[in-house]
Formats: structure tokens, sequence, C-alpha cells
């Protein structure tokens, strides 16, 4: 059974229910308590002896949709440390996608024209072993630091930004309050016409879309693109469609972004069953991506070759506006190149 502190409650489903900051509190943070809610406390000795910079956090909303005695579950596999992870690995380096290089103000990066992208907050709800910010210095960068100023004026001073990207950590891991005065600085920049928000908590934590958020949202004057996270079909339950009903509701165009990863996804079933899974919740696949290489994370690397075969396919099993793009992000191109 699923324990969970006083401020939540478990259903006979064995979901975890409550006000989202008490779940966020509550999370599975202990590789051996997480082995003993599913019954694998034998695979404790496969644990690496420290956490290699990147501790475990999970949600017990998630640890619920994972298979008791199921040592490869797709779920558990994306939060379990490994001992792969201690490995070092030819062309695995600390920043893998050039976010350093392109920082231009305290938690802003621009990579792309006419988009800009804030570093909104360190937190996760959940700590994926394949992050490709799993090294990333968030104690110095956080766009929200100082009511989100050195960011505004940055942005004041680009005519050319349109889009705005809201990314982490998880920007959703904010208060409400503190979106708002994102959003109320914004006010003031006219050319600002996207708000694009990438975020896991919708789908490990379907509670933090709660009234005030939806009502945020809402209100928001731009169009509101919400890029999900979801790896899995099994990724999916009730919760989380009710979750993304409520964000259609308050007028985002939902899409998603999955990893290719070894042994979790990386199969044609899987891959389709997550097109098919996200669409019938309202969300529209849109990257399939090649594992960006972060020191800690070789051991989910997916072939190329065996990459575009399944993107094959997939081709021959969907329609193709459930045909999500493969895609690379190589430090310093003007954009996610296509394989």
């Amino acid at each position: 059974m699923i324990t969970a502190s006083p401020g939540a409650r478990i259903t006979p489903a064995g979901a975890v229910t409550g006000d989202w900051r008490q779940q966020w509190r509550d999370a599975v943070t202990d590789p051996l308590e997480l082995l003993a809610l599913l019954d694998l406390g034998h695979l404790s000795g496969a644990l690496p002896e420290a956490d290699a910079g990147f501790a475990l956090r999970v949600p017990r909303a998630f640890v619920a949709r994972m298979q008791p005695g199921d040592a490869r579950d797709p779920l558990l596999l994306q939060v379990l440390p490994q001992l792969a992870e201690l490995e070092q690995a030819e062309g695995f380096v600390v920043d893998a996608v050039g976010d350093l290089a392109a920082r231009e103000a305290q938690g802003v990066l621009h990579k792309y024209h006419g988009r800009a992208l804030l570093i909104a907050s360190g937190s996760c709800a959940i700590n994926c072993r394949y992050c490709f910010r799993r090294h990333f210095p968030y104690g110095e960068e956080m766009a929200a630091a100082g009511h989100w100023r050195r960011a505004l004026d940055h942005l004041r001073s680009d005519p050319s930004l349109t889009e705005l990207i809201l990314s982490g950590g998880d920007p959703l891991a904010l208060a409400t309050a503190k979106l708002e005065e994102l959003s109320a600085g914004l006010a003031g920049l006219p050319q600002v016409t996207r708000l694009r928000i990438h975020t896991r908590l919708p789908v490990v934590l379907p509670a933090r879309v709660d009234g005030a958020l939806v009502d945020w949202l809402t209100a928001l004057p731009q169009q509101k693109v919400v890029v999900l996270h979801v790896n899995h079909a099994r990724e999916i339950d009730g919760s989380v469609a009710e979750a993304c009903r409520r964000l259609r509701e308050a007028g985002c165009t939902l899409l998603n972004q999955a990893v290719l990863l070894r042994d979790v996804n990386d199969d044609a079933v899987s891959l389709t069953e997550l097109s098919e899974a996200l669409f019938a919740v309202g969300v529209l696949p849109y990257y399939l991506h090649q594992l960006d290489r972060v020191q800690g994370a070789a051991h989910f690397e997916v072939d190329d070759q065996l990459a575009l075969g399944l993107l094959e396919q997939l081709r021959g099993r969907l329609p193709g506006y459930l045909v999500p793009r493969l895609v690379r992000e190589v430090a310093g191109a003007p954009s996610k190149l296509p394989l």
C-alpha cells in the first residue's frame, strides 16, 4: 500500500489525492522506500551508494501508476537511480545542449530567433534520471528572482521576441501568485504574443491544475501553449485526463514532447500507444527527442538507426498528425534538428 502523510489520502485505486503542495512535500525521496512500495526490496543491493548529485524525487500519485513487482516497469526506470549513472561515457557532458552559452540575463536563455526561454524555477516534482539539466546551476540562474526584473528588462530590450517559454525545473512549481507577477510584467510588452509553458506537473502531480492556476491561465491575454512531457502511455490516468481537460478549457493548446529512452519506450507498440493515449486526452504528439547526451544518462540512449526505424513503423500505424517529429537538440544550432 502506498502511504501518504496526514494531508493527503489514498483512494481505493491507490492514487493519492489532496492539496498539490502537500502531495509535493509527501513525495518519495528514498530509493529504498520506493522499492519497498513496489515489492522490489530485493533490488536494493543494485542501487548506487550515492545519488550521483541528483536525488530521487517522485510523487506518490506517479508511483501509484507503477506495477508492483515489475523491475522493468517503464515508469520506474525513468526515476530509479542506477549504477550506470556513475559510469563515464564518451561524449556525455554536463551541459549537453549549450544552455550556459545561450545565457543572456539572469535565468534567460536565448537560442532561437523570436523566442526567449526563462528558467522560471529550479524545482521539479519529479527527478527524471535522463534530465538534460540535471547538472544545471539553478542556484545562480533563476528568472523569477527579484520579481522577474532582469528577465523582463531583457525582453523589453529585444522587440523581436514574440514568444516567451517558461521552463526550469518546472515553472508550475512556482506558486500561482508568483506566476501572476510575471504576467503583470508582461502587460507592458505587447510584442510577446505567445506564452509557452513546459511542464511535467499536470502529468506527475495533476492536482497542481487547481482553480487558481486555471483562473490565471484563462485571464492571460497571450496565446497559451502548454507542452507536456509524457514518455509512456501508462503515465496517463483519469487524473491526468482531468488536468488536461481543465487546461484546454482555460484556452491552452496542449502538445507533448517525449524522449526516446532505451527499455522505456523504444518499441513501436509503446510509441503507438503513447500517441493514441495522448490524443485521447486532447494532447497532440509534437516532438520525440533523441536523448540529450548529459553525463549520467548514457544507459538510456537509443541508436539513431533504430530510432529512424521506429519512426517509419509509426508512419505505417498512425495518421500523420499523431506521428511526432523525431529531433535532436544540438548546441549552437538555430533550431531543433530533424533526423
